[in-house]
């Protein structure tokens, strides 16, 4: 147990191994069956089903925290909720709690592709079968996976002035994290100190001024990609409510 939930590695991770492989396909299921399923619900089991994604966003969260400071190994350069995954994960909840028509339009935006980027190259050091892994993995699956149940389960309508709104509130977020968090703490939250020490996408992007107007490029080309999918999953979604089929 203590080895299970400790920090040093009994397997180091392995990219695209066997449980590598798995966990994504694990990701991809699930988007899949949101996508075809959630359309289809029942008012009841959608609330069953936010009070579920709530439950396993919280759990997660304070479960990291706690294996941090039991491990000795808590420090605000890693376990401060700044990093994109980890605010839009608090955002998430808040969403889920509340159903807040803006805080489901920001989770959104900002909680399926960075996700899905963690769970395809993740920065982990510990591999199958300690806590870590699991919890890793899990939380990435379920943001993605509560981001999109949340615009497609509720009747938030997206616009391209909603897109680049979102967006600036994306780029305040990350002045805010670049010039005054990351100097303070010492740390790489959103990656604006430098590129992650896995090799991801964002290693492609260059170095010094490059780095950053190319991901500002980038972000901007993911929310409109982000809009015109769901301009696609509305349709689809309208098109359900058109059939008497519920589950």
């Amino acid at each position: 147990m203590e080895e299970w939930f400790g920090n040093s590695p009994i397997k180091t991770f392995q990219p695209f191994g066997l449980p590598h492989t798995l966990m994504i396909a694990f990701y991809l299921i699930g988007i899949i069956i949101l996508i075809i399923y959630t359309p289809r619900l029942k008012p009841t089991t959608i609330n069953a089903i936010r009070g579920s994604l709530l439950t396993i966003l919280v759990t997660s969260e304070l479960s990291y925290q706690a294996w941090g400071i039991i491990n000795g190994t808590w420090n605000p350069r890693e376990f401060l909720p700044f990093q994109l995954c980890s605010i839009a994960g608090i955002i998430a909840m808040l969403a889920l709690w509340t159903k807040n028509y803006k805080l489901i339009q920001i989770t959104f935006f900002i909680g399926i592709f960075p996700s899905f980027l963690a769970v395809i190259t993740p920065e982990l050091q510990q591999g199958y079968p300690q806590f870590r892994f699991w919890q890793f993995f899990i939380h990435h699956s379920i943001l993605s996976w509560a981001s999109l149940f949340l615009i497609l389960a509720f009747p938030v309508r997206l616009t391209i002035k909603k897109t680049l709104e979102t967006y600036l509130y994306l780029l305040c977020y990350a002045t805010i994290i670049g010039f005054i968090i990351n100097p303070i703490v010492h740390a790489n939250f959103l990656f604006l100190a430098r590129t992650p020490s896995a090799n991801t996408p964002l290693s492609l992007l260059g170095n010094g001024i490059w780095y950053y107007a190319n991901l500002c490029l980038v972000g901007i080309l993911v929310f409109l990609f982000l809009y015109y999918s769901y301009v696609l999953l509305s349709h689809k979604k309208n098109a359900y409510k058109k059939t008497p089929t519920s589950l």
